[in-house]
């Protein structure tokens, strides 16, 4: 059975390890290191000299937060049979490499909020040394919390991270603005609300569910001279509208990435 050391057990690291307890994770093939040591039903440490010293963990998910990775990773090291798996944001392999050891098997991962809800989608990029198991292995973990891509060069991480790492954010930008928008119309701010979060919540299922691709179901919903045309047409609008915008706002944020990376 697969043996999974989680370290840090925040947001993330607790809709991962809900997903791997559902599809049968066994308590007793799983290590979680969390200083503030909730009650998870497994076994959970403080710090790193408190994991058994019996237990070999396969995988290392590393899910603690950027700004302190550097200090939590070297007592990890003695690891080095295992797979380190990272979720954090901006943090090359060339880094983990550099405090883990240059054999160190690491797969760069970034998942993004919907796993709380198993509704993620997760792209992971493989280090030098990962082997097909291994990335085999990765694949399999983040699964219980969404979908799984890979790509090969880990520079495109950046425009992963834009897209779907922070798009979650620019999805909840557009419930919150068309809220706003029905209010400004006289509507009940409550119902606006509703409206708003619903509308978002369902297209957002149709479109996962439909075979059709989303300009064709814009399309679908779409009557010439109808009143989704007279939006769309502001929305839509060249050199101000929602696709220069988006273009412009995950340009920003690639850069930005690149900048946290160093």
């Amino acid at each position: 059975m697969t043996k999974v050391l989680l370290v840090g057990c925040g947001k993330m690291g607790s809709a991962m390890l809900a997903g791997w307890r559902d599809r049968g994770l066994s308590a007793a093939d799983v290590v979680v290191v969390e200083p503030s040591r909730p009650a998870l039903g497994v076994p959970v440490v403080a710090t790193a000299s408190d994991i058994p010293a019996d237990f070999a963990p396969d995988v290392v998910v590393l899910a603690v937060k950027p700004q302190v990775m550097a200090e939590v990773l070297p007592p990890y090291a003695r690891f080095g049979g295992a797979v380190f798996l990272s979720i954090a944001a901006g943090k090359p392999i060339a880094f983990f490499r550099s405090h883990l050891g240059e054999a160190a098997a690491l797969v760069r991962a970034m998942p993004n909020t919907p796993a709380a809800v198993r509704r993620g989608i997760t792209v992971c990029c493989p280090g030098p040394g990962v082997t097909a198991p291994q990335r085999n292995l990765c694949a399999e973990l983040l699964d219980a919390v969404g979908e799984v891509g890979w790509v090969d060069d880990e520079a495109l991480m950046d425009a992963v991270t834009a897209v779907s790492g922070s798009g979650p954010a620019y999805v909840f930008l557009l419930a919150e603005t068309m809220a706003a928008a029905g209010a400004a119309q006289g509507l009940p701010p409550d119902l606006a609300t509703r409206l708003a979060r619903a509308t978002v919540a369902g297209a957002g299922e149709l479109l996962r569910l439909s075979d059709e691709s989303s300009e064709q179901l814009r399309k679908n919903v779409t009557s010439p001279g109808g009143t989704t045309a007279a939006a769309l047409g502001v929305l839509m609008a060249e050199g101000r509208g929602v696709p220069d915008l988006m273009a412009e706002a995950v340009a920003a944020a690639t850069r930005r990435g690149k900048e946290l990376a160093g």
